[in-house]
């Protein structure tokens, strides 16, 4: 149900002492083809970590062999070394599937990385940690592999679809902080045994990842590692239409987001925010992200306060095109704002379940998106108060 479901794709993950916790982190990804189609877009951060500068010229190629992603440390921040250290991960496990009798160049080694920002991996442990996974490598592999690539994460996240036409396209995830992506979210392996081009496979995965992955913003802060990954192996030998595996791979990356979003550091509330009568999709993705960025509004939804005001104020600092007094607003379904002011009483509003809908009609056009955030809590405060003491 991971990135093993597709036909020609092995994976693992092990323990290669990176994290003080113990847990396994270390984890590869092989396609064993017979296409090594890939695409992949990453974080919009003007901070990139040196794997992320890595794969960009990688899958520039349009081609991955593999992919390596170890948890324990971002490798961003780290300077020349840095990219070094990734070259030299990327040259192992090349030489590491080589030595195994089956064809791998560096030039078609994705790479990976998230922990700690400004601090060299141990290559000492990462290596022979890369060389373990490959060992390991097989079928029965996701789940491992989903599972070491954790930080924060409690759980693993995995999805799966199979598509029209006997193809199927598996994932998985990370992330539980600094969830406010540009183009992705955090890391993200995506693999589907259709027999698709790179151009093919980057116009869907842009399209899956617009209007999924990167409308989850969980507390507005964006990683220096955003990566998501999309490799097709074609051993099933199917070539589905572009509309048809588009569609299956949003909805994968939707199951996906909803789990990064159920897993959020001290997240209570799962909050959608619904922005409807926008007069351009921007403006409606514009609006919502303000609202999701309220500091004040996700306290209040975390105090189970439906303070509406907290809502229109937060649309009020965007340039999104709109008239104050045809504001509407609704919390769970009852319009608290109706025409910039106040509408139905907000004691109607029930905030006791844990998914809270946020609806805001701006009365200016047809286009609406959807933005899902979480509330703010004293456990998110606490967890990333020493997050790296």
């Amino acid at each position: 149900m991971s990135v093993t479901a597709p036909l020609g794709f092995r994976a693992a993950g092990v323990l290669a002492g990176l994290k003080q916790s113990g847990q396994p982190d270390v984890a590869v990804v092989l396609n064993d083809g017979p296409s090594r189609s890939a695409a992949a877009v990453f974080t919009t951060n003007r901070v990139e970590a040196a794997p992320v500068t890595w794969t960009r010229q990688v899958v520039t190629g349009g081609r991955v062999r593999a992919v390596v992603l170890n948890s324990g440390g971002a490798n961003a921040c780290t300077g020349p070394v840095g990219f070094q250290d990734t070259h030299a991960t990327a040259e192992h496990l090349a030489a590491a599937i080589g030595a195994r009798g089956e064809d791998a160049s560096a030039g078609e080694i994705a790479v990976c990385s998230t922990g700690l920002i400004g601090e060299r991996l141990p290559m000492d442990k990462l290596l022979p940690g890369v060389s373990a996974a490959v060992a390991e490598a097989s079928r029965a592999g996701g789940l491992a592999a989903a599972d070491a690539i954790r930080t924060t994460d409690t759980v693993v996240k995995i999805a799966f679809r199979r598509g029209e036409g006997g193809y199927t396209i598996g994932g998985m995830a990370k992330g539980a902080g600094m969830l406010a992506p540009g183009l992705a979210t955090m890391l993200c392996v995506l693999t589907t045994d259709a027999d698709l081009t790179p151009a093919q496979l980057d116009a869907a995965l842009r399209s899956a990842t617009a209007v999924t992955l990167d409308r989850l913003d969980t507390d507005g802060c964006m990683s220096t590692n955003d990566t998501v990954l999309l490799m097709a192996s074609g051993a099933a030998g199917v070539c589905p239409g572009h509309r048809e595996f588009a569609e299956t791979l949003t909805e994968v990356c939707a199951d996906l987001a909803r789990q990064l979003q159920l897993d959020a550091e001290g997240a209570e509330k799962m909050i959608t925010i619904e922005v409807v009568g926008a007069a351009s999709e921007a403006d409606a993705v514009t609006a919502g992200r303000a609202v999701a960025r309220s500091n004040l509004l996700k306290c209040a939804i975390s105090g189970e306060d439906p303070n509406w005001g907290r809502v229109i104020s937060a649309v009020g600092t965007t340039d999104a095109v709109f008239e104050p007094d045809r504001l509407n607003v609704a919390i769970n379904g009852i319009w608290v704002c109706r025409h910039g002011a106040a509408g139905d009483e907000r004691s109607k509003v029930d905030l006791r379940p844990k998914d809270v809908t946020i609806t805001v009609d701006l009365s200016a056009g047809p286009h609406s998106a959807i933005i899902l955030t979480t509330d703010l809590t004293a456990a998110y405060v606490h967890e990333n108060s020493a997050y790296s003491t």
